[in-house]
């Protein structure tokens, strides 16, 4: 196996690799009743549908489009809207001492997240640890969403690094696979200690 080339900039998810995210969270407070639970997720509010938020469709428009499909689910519609910050419960174990050990090493710190704009825009201020990383490129402000190529090319210039020198680090596989073929190093996330393992490996902490 051919020695790796050096990494000069690391660029992290957020969603699962940062924070925690789950749509359950929310919706489990609103219903004691466990078959609607399952049919809000797996039909109403779905991580699909969530998805279209994510990648650039106005959020006004898709609640009364599904609101419209789902009359008898207009609290749930609705509560995904106004209660998003819900669904992220916190940190994932283990990945933000791996920030905060990056940054003091001077290591260049960005991230690429699938986050809708206007959920963003009420999430990222109540997080310092963002303050760490020198750009973000949120996927609902570009309309460009993970794993489309497009989105690698856009951080790639603005982060001003040659995708090859940057590690790209990703829970989704679909995501890792599309990074793969732009250029870029990856780690498929699963957990904190298996990327405190890498990143050592590449002398980066």
């Amino acid at each position: 196996m051919g020695k790796r080339q050096p990494v000069d900039a690391v660029v992290f998810d957020v969603g699962r690799v940062l924070y925690h995210w789950d749509l359950r969270l929310l919706f489990e407070k609103m219903t004691d009743d466990p078959a609607r639970l399952e049919k809000v997720l797996g039909e109403v509010v779905t991580e699909e549908w969530h998805f279209l938020h994510d990648a650039g469709r106005e959020l006004s428009d898709l609640v009364l489009e599904r609101i419209a499909l789902f009359p008898e689910y207009t609290a749930e519609i609705r509560a995904y809207a106004s209660r998003f910050n819900e669904t992220i419960p916190g940190p994932v174990d283990g990945t933000h001492a791996l920030v905060e050990r990056l940054d003091t090493r001077g290591v260049p710190l960005f991230a690429i997240t699938n986050f809708a704009a206007a959920f963003w825009a009420g999430f990222r201020p109540q997080h310092a640890i963002f303050d760490r990383f020198k750009d973000i490129v949120v996927s609902g402000v570009e309309r460009i969403a993970k794993p489309d190529p497009a989105i690698f090319a856009l951080s790639a210039d603005r982060f001003g690094h040659a995708p090859e020198a940057m590690l790209f680090i990703d829970d989704n596989p679909d995501n890792i696979a599309s990074a793969e073929k732009c250029g870029w190093q990856v780690h498929h996330f699963t957990d904190a200690e298996s990327l405190e393992s890498d990143l050592a490996g590449r002398g980066l902490i």
